[in-house]
């Protein structure tokens, strides 16, 4: 065996070796144990540089029934790429004829192509204002392991609101939704920020912990309790992200179609473990 191949099997055995994580399945990055946070590093991202969608790690979200899916499309009017970020956009239809939705809204999910159990998470956006507008970042679980939707979880890492300051950071399971233990621990907050310029929207997910940020100063953190129910906390299993400028919904209400077009600008997206 030569040196060069012994540096490098040996470089190889020590980076498998210093791993925080492991991949199953060839896209589910796993957290071997909690990390301190100063051991973050990068295991995915996108920085939006490419003309078009990275099919491999995103697919545009399709028409759902959910409260904010209802206009969802893979329309190439609510997705366009310049200048190294991707602009996600809801607009008025003008072609009622081949769909009948007043409304068109694009949105990316990573589903069954990226998710994470455990880790750090950033999203460098900028968020439009308009009447009924709705973007989120934010993640569900990969699997049903606990059963159907609430009891595997939502972690909403960002929603805005129509013109407000703020934003809103939030978890819900079927412990929050269904069993009604909003407070015990409290499972949401309202954070000001500045909506006219590119912000950093952030998670820290730990075993025990939910810590989320806003341009990398902790806001909110979601904890694991003991002696409560154990639908409390789904959050031990692999998420994926979405990422959607939605358009109306109980919560936001109708849209205003003079204020729209309307547009999220995604800058880039990092994963850390």
């Amino acid at each position: 065996m030569s040196k060069y191949t012994f540096i490098f099997c040996a470089i190889i055995f020590v980076s498998c070796k210093s791993a925080s994580f492991k991949i199953a399945d060839g896209y589910k990055y796993i957290q071997k144990d909690a990390i301190d946070a100063k051991d973050w590093k990068l295991v995915w991202k996108d920085d939006f540089e490419a003309p078009t969608l990275d099919t491999t790690k995103w697919t545009k979200i399709p028409k759902n029934n959910a409260d904010w899916g209802n206009y969802m499309t893979s329309d190439p009017r609510c997705f366009d790429f310049s200048e190294g970020k991707i602009y996600l956009k809801g607009i008025v239809n003008t072609d009622t004829v081949s769909d009948p939705r007043p409304y068109l809204t694009g949105g990316i999910y990573t589903k069954g192509k990226f998710a994470f159990q455990y880790g750090k998470i950033e999203i460098h956006a900028k968020l439009e204002s308009a009447q009924g507008a709705w973007p989120a970042i934010w993640m569900l679980a990969e699997e049903n392991k606990y059963g159907k939707y609430p009891r595997n979880g939502e972690i909403d890492i960002m929603e805005h609101l129509n013109f407000e300051d703020i934003i809103y950071q939030t978890t819900h399971s079927y412990y929050t939704l269904e069993l009604k233990q909003s407070s015990n621990p409290p499972h949401s907050k309202t954070t000001e920020f500045d909506k006219e310029a590119f912000n950093t929207f952030g998670l820290e997910w730990f075993p025990d912990k939910l810590v989320f940020t806003l341009n990398g100063k902790e806001t909110f953190t979601y904890p694991r309790l003991t002696g409560v129910d154990k639908s409390q906390w789904p959050y031990d299993q692999p998420f994926y992200l979405l990422i959607d400028q939605q358009l109306e919904g109980s919560w936001v209400g109708k849209a205003n179609p003079d204020d729209l077009p309307v547009q999220m600008i995604i800058d880039w997206v990092k994963v850390y473990q």
